[in-house]
């Protein structure tokens, strides 16, 4: 595994960048065998944060695939994972017809945190996440599901996603100030999260932009808006891609973007974006 800068999810050190899972567990995702090429080639760039959730599945019916597939990568390996920390999600549904529903419930997250728990083939849950808020489910109820979780010891790190401030604020007092991250959508093209962003910053909790590549596919989709990511990018010899994500990593050291893959070539160049620097003209032009 190649070394790469470390950044930290509570008390622990990870990889600035990250693998977000769900490309692999699509309708049109690569094949087993070629997804668990994907997280190899992650973690032979040296990438030791992976993200997950259970309801991340081709169909309704592979409820648990993503949490599957990364348990069997990482199996199948054959170097040492000790040190990748695998984050999960729970309170998403699929509904019939393969669409998505929501249940924050305390019962049925604590029924998921167990799912995970077997999918995973783990004992503990690195880093649990409320995936998303159900608005039929006060959210006092559902992050109190996830504080006893990790009083219980089944979860070491508790993680809300596609939270605002005022939840930020409210899971970490009923979790004590263990709150160790927050997962909002943020890209160039997807801003709205950026008080979010530097909130957490302000507080000590890591932030992970999920999506982090969202309208970056091609240079030529950049519109003139985003043209200043593919004028740095053309001026360093990268793609648009990876300056993107050494601008977030440039926002603060507590964000780690999850970029998605269905391609080992194209983690590794999303881990390369860690060893890019930009000059301060650079990044104001890009914020």
């Amino acid at each position: 595994m190649s070394a790469m800068q470390l950044r930290q999810i509570g008390d622990t050190k990870v990889s600035a960048i990250g693998l977000g899972e769900m490309p692999l567990s699509q309708p049109h995702s690569p094949d087993e065998r070629d997804a668990h090429r994907v997280v190899h080639a992650a973690l032979d760039a040296g990438i030791t944060l992976i993200d997950t959730a259970d309801a991340y599945a081709p169909s309704s019916a592979e409820f648990g695939h993503g949490e599957r597939l990364v348990a069997a990568a990482l199996a199948s390996f054959g170097g040492d994972t000790s040190e990748v920390l695998v984050a999960t999600k729970g309170g998403h549904t699929r509904t019939a017809g393969d669409g998505w529903g929501l249940d924050g419930s305390p019962e049925f997250l604590r029924r998921a945190c167990e799912q995970s728990l077997v999918a995973l083939g783990v004992e503990r849950i690195d880093l649990y996440q409320y995936h998303r808020p159900d608005p039929s489910v006060p959210y006092a109820d559902s992050i109190g599901a996830l504080r006893d979780l990790a009083d219980e010891g089944k979860v070491g790190f508790v993680g809300i996603s596609n939270a605002s401030i005022a939840q930020i604020e409210q899971a970490n007092g009923i979790l004590g100030g263990r709150l160790a991250a927050v997962q909002n959508q943020f890209a160039p093209a997807y801003r709205w999260s950026l008080d979010e962003l530097r909130y957490c910053g302000e507080h000590g909790i890591a932030f992970l932009p999920w999506s982090p590549l969202g309208g970056m596919s091609s240079a030529a989709e950049l519109g003139s808006q985003h043209a200043p990511f593919a004028e740095v990018a053309e001026v360093h010899g990268v793609t648009p891609q990876q300056v993107t994500l050494a601008w977030m990593l440039a926002l603060g050291p507590h964000v780690l973007p999850i970029p998605g893959s269905s391609r080992p070539e194209t983690i590794r160049a999303s881990a390369e974006a860690a060893d890019l620097a930009l000059s301060p003209e650079e990044l104001r032009r890009l914020s």
